[in-house]
Formats: structure tokens, sequence, C-alpha cells
């Protein structure tokens, strides 16, 4: 039987279960194109335009809209409107001067919360190696490359970067006591304190002791922590963990 390739068409009955919307409200939706996020890890713009955030009634409206320049992710516009937005990426609509931030809930879905301003993103470093020259580049979770000098960096550290510019802020290393939200798992969308990270010495992954707010413990994966700040979150979560 011939190779059929992808398909270009999607139903909303196979969504992703981080799609924040109703698999039985319509027949179809729109498939995210390919790029820096994973099609599990991200929503497609014009989910976000129409369905989301209700700018537009229809597709035909929402492409209009992002066609038309009117959508910044991380800075800058973007007209693909199957671009895919994944976590911690900022989307800006200038006309109505509203920013957002992507985050996770506690049911693992992709949520969108308001923030005040536009001026850095979290990224976590998912890959590390050395380039000719000797210098060495980070791959990021929303498949940014960063070449630097400083060999500090390690992965599943998290950079603090400009927008749009990509400059590194600031960094949070991921360590004991870092503040993490954990991203997969039972226990996704939780916020809470490394007491111990756990290097398994064979073929089981390492995994992190949290503590959450209301001080239980519990076990999870290392590669679902991503931090978001030392002492304390460095971004507001407040309302989509709720």
């Amino acid at each position: 039987m011939a190779n059929m390739g992808s398909r270009k068409h999607f139903k909303r009955y196979k969504a992703p279960k981080t799609w924040p919307i109703h698999p039985k409200e319509n027949t179809w939706t729109v498939k995210p194109s390919a790029g820096s996020h994973s099609i599990n890890d991200s929503l497609p713009l014009t989910l976000i335009i129409r369905d989301i955030l209700g700018l537009a009634d229809n597709s035909r409206e929402a492409k209009r809209i992002i066609n038309s320049g009117n959508v910044l992710i991380d800075g800058r516009i973007i007209k693909d409107y199957k671009f895919p937005v994944g976590l911690m990426d900022i989307v800006e609509i200038p006309k109505t001067g509203e920013i957002y931030r992507i985050l996770l809930d506690k049911k693992g879905r992709l949520q969108l919360k308001q923030i005040e301003e536009n001026t850095s993103k979290l990224c976590k470093i998912v890959n590390k190696s050395t380039i000719k020259g000797g210098k060495t580049q980070l791959n990021l979770h929303d498949g940014k490359n960063l070449i630097v000098e400083d060999e500090s960096y390690n992965v599943g550290d998290v950079l603090v970067l400009s927008i749009p510019d990509n400059e590194i802020l600031d960094s949070f290393p991921l360590k004991e006591n870092a503040t993490v939200l954990v991203t997969g798992g039972k226990h996704t969308g939780e916020i809470g304190r490394i007491n111990e990270i756990i290097l398994n010495e064979f073929s089981n992954p390492n995994t992190i002791n949290v503590e959450n707010s209301y001080k239980d413990n519990f076990l999870t994966l290392k590669d679902y922590a991503f931090v978001i700040g030392t002492d304390s979150p460095s971004i507001d979560l407040m309302e989509v963990n709720k």
C-alpha cells in the first residue's frame, strides 16, 4: 500500500488532550504546522484567535486577522494561521493591547494567561552540544538554538530571554530548592519546590522529589520539571492553576 503521508485535515475528536476545546462541537479543527512545538504540546494560531480569544467567528475571519499581521508571537509578526504556539510562548494582539502567556492548567490543558508586558520569556534547555570553534550550542524547548560562550548552562536549566532579541537576561538552574512547574504525568500543572534530585545509575530515568504548596511530597520525572524561579515563581500562574 502506498504511503499516504501526513494528513492535512484534522478531526476534533482526535485533537490532543492538551487542547482546551470540546471534541464534539464541530467535526473539524486546524492541524498545526510542523515547527517549534509538537502537535501535542502546541495550539494552532487559528484556534487561539477563533476558539479561545473569540476574536473571530470563523476560520476565514481568523485567517484575515493573522494574515494582516495583527498577531505577534514572542514579539514577531506571524502570518501562518497554522503556526504552533506552545508552553511559555507570548501571544500579543497589538490592536487590543492584550498580551498572553501560554501555560498549563492542572488538567494538562494549554491555557492563555493574560500578562502585563512581553519583554521576556522562559525557555528550557533540552539539549547541549559543542560546535566548531569550541562554542556551546543550546537547544531550547521552543525550537530556538543559541550559541553561547558560557559553558555553565546545563540541560534542564531555564533561560530568561529578551523578546524579540533572544538575549539571555537571567537563568534558573535545575537544582534542589528550585521552584518548578510540572509539565507531564499525573501532577501536570502543579507548582512546587525540588527537595531532592534522584539520579538513577541504571536505565531508569532520573526523578525528582517535589513539595507542593500544601506541603505534600510527590515523585515525578526530572524531564517534567520546568524551572520557573528560585525561591518563588518568577511568573504569575495563580489563576491558571486554580
